[in-house]
């Protein structure tokens, strides 16, 4: 078997990736371990990680020798992902003993983290969540997209705002660091502020420790880019998604926690520590609005 390494860092082809692989951008020097094919969802309009990935749990023996590489190629990683979409769903005993598996072949392993839904929130009790905790989980990425119900039911999003936020509560209740995903631009240039008012609405029920806001792009294929080529959805230009944001900072109240705009979707990059950083964001997003700022161009912008 060829190893890779880049920078020092296991780089993992030889591991079993099957299809298109996702992860936040935090988790770029992770391990990244696929215990699941696709997501439980697949069918929100806007999104094209996995269209053409059935969604399926891998078996044991396949999840047990990409732990085996790891163990003796990727000892300088001390983080894990959990892959793909919405990992969290896996029943409760077998994903024990796949974080049982984890500690026992990858010991110095630190953090693990998943990305998780409302529905797989939902499906776990109270005190399975604190023992998943217990057991190795630490932080979970989560989609709220939009705090508008009007967006979600239109964009087929599993779930309305108020149980995707009751599920975000349990999982801080439960311990886990949680992080949540909100996309820019999803109400077109139609809802723009009532997605922006909404959202910042939703996110500080949730109150999470980091928020993670991302620009839509249309991906061809998608349900959403056929809408838009059909004139059926108008996306804000670079200026309107840069408003959006303004409107969704300047109603955004957390106890603590980050802000981040950074991904690589974003016309203006930004990292804002809350509370204590929220009136020098709102001044930079007003200069860019002025134009005395330069945004990224938009050949420069990826998924």
């Amino acid at each position: 078997m060829m190893v890779f390494k880049r920078h020092g860092r296991c780089y993992q082809p030889p591991m079993d990736h099957q299809g298109t692989i996702i992860r936040p951008p935090s988790e770029a020097n992770s391990i990244l371990l696929q215990v699941t094919l696709g997501c439980s969802h697949n069918k929100c309009d806007f999104c094209g990680a996995y269209m053409n990935k059935r969604f399926a749990i891998k078996d044991s023996e396949t999840i047990r020798k990409d732990l085996a590489f790891a163990a003796t190629h990727c000892k300088n990683q001390r983080r894990l992902f959990l892959m793909d979409g919405d990992a969290l769903i896996i029943p409760h005993n077998r994903l024990l003993s796949i974080l049982a598996d984890i500690r026992t072949m990858l010991p110095w392993i630190n953090r693990i983290g998943t990305y998780a839904s409302a529905k797989s929130l939902r499906l776990k009790s109270d005190e399975e969540l604190q023992e998943l905790k217990e057991t190795g989980i630490d932080i979970v990425y989560m989609g709220l997209e939009s705090g508008d119900d009007v967006i979600l039911k239109a964009m087929h999003k599993n779930g309305n705002a108020q149980s995707i936020v009751e599920q975000g509560q349990r999982a801080r209740r439960a311990g886990f660091k949680l992080n949540v995903t909100v996309i820019n631009g999803l109400g077109g240039v139609e809802r723009s502020m009532e997605h922006a008012q909404a959202t910042a609405r939703a996110l500080s029920a949730m109150d999470p420790e980091q928020i993670g806001a991302l620009s839509l792009m249309l991906i061809p294929g998608t349900p959403l880019h056929e809408r838009a080529e059909r004139g059926d959805f108008e996306l804000p230009d670079a200026y309107g998604i840069l408003r959006e944001i303004r409107e969704l900072l300047a109603g955004l109240e957390l106890s603590r926690g980050l802000f981040l705009a950074n991904h690589a979707s974003n016309y203006l990059p930004m990292k804002v520590r809350l509370p204590s950083g929220k009136a020098k964001a709102l001044a930079e997003i007003d200069a860019a609005l002025d134009g005395e700022r330069a945004l990224k161009p938009e050949g420069h912008r990826r998924l």
